[in-house]
């Protein structure tokens, strides 16, 4: 029987997070969980290196207060280099970090975050595969809450393939324990992962209102002059063909989920 892995999960308390620590926790494996909450916070650095004493793996899911670029581009990159410092004086061997399905693609915001982040791990000493997600099926509420004005509810037009944050975090939890294997060559730095088909943001906001009873009207919007709105509707963020594709579907999610 194969002995447990030591695996450090930044982020453990968030909303992909606590789903790999759960999966690797379910499947034997030693998880260090890791956020502010837990006594360690991966900008000030306290508490970081006890908790990183004998990991071998690190799973990055940890994320700031802040969607804005700047604040959010701080965070990741603050947070990547002491996770990296740290990592590689405890003897980390491999990084698995989640990030976003055409960050690359984004002119600012967010996506130019993200890719920061990335760029930021990828300038480290230890080996890192990135794990690009679609937008999570828990993207839907959280887009409603931030957009309701009155009983209007004016939501993105966008097309996506959502994915729940569960099967995310399986995934991270798949790459965090996959086998190395020398003969093969280093596996692929970046991954992507999506839900099981192409969804209308607009019309899964509508199904969700319906289904949970939420009294309010959806309004699709798309703002010409935003550079990124023919990202949104052109399919810009759907994924490529090598995409791994995992269940369920935002109706399957909705149907038993919270």
């Amino acid at each position: 029987m194969r002995a447990a892995t030591k695996i450090a999960v930044a982020g453990a308390t968030g909303r992909v997070g606590r789903h790999v620590a759960e999966v690797l926790e379910a499947r034997g494996q030693d998880v260090v969980p890791m956020s502010r909450s837990q006594g360690v916070d991966v900008i000030s650095g306290k508490g970081l290196a006890e908790a990183m004493e004998g990991v071998e793996v690190l799973v990055d899911t940890a994320t700031g207060p802040s969607p804005e670029q700047q604040a959010a581009t701080e965070f990741f990159t603050t947070a990547a280099r002491n996770l990296e410092d740290a990592g590689r004086k405890a003897g980390v061997r491999r990084v698995v970090v989640v990030s976003i399905i055409a960050a690359d693609r984004f002119a600012g915001g967010y996506g130019a975050a993200k890719i920061a982040h990335e760029q930021a791990w990828l300038a480290g000493m230890i080996p890192v595969r990135i794990l690009r997600a679609a937008q999570f099926h828990e993207f839907v509420p959280q887009l409603l809450e931030w957009g309701t004005q009155g009983d209007v509810a004016y939501v993105q037009e966008m097309r996506t393939q959502l994915v729940a944050a569960r099967s995310v975090g399986e995934v991270l939890a798949d790459l965090a324990t996959e086998p190395e294997s020398p003969a093969a060559g280093p596996a692929a730095p970046t991954v992507e992962v999506a839900g099981p088909r192409v969804e209308d943001l607009v019309e899964m906001a509508k199904l969700f209102v319906a289904r949970r009873g939420v009294p309010v009207r959806i309004q699709g919007v798309s703002d010409p002059a935003d550079p990124e709105s023919q990202l949104y509707t052109s399919g810009g963020l759907l994924p490529g063909p090598g995409a791994i594709i995992a269940g369920p579907t935002f109706e399957e999610w909705l149907e038993t989920g919270p």
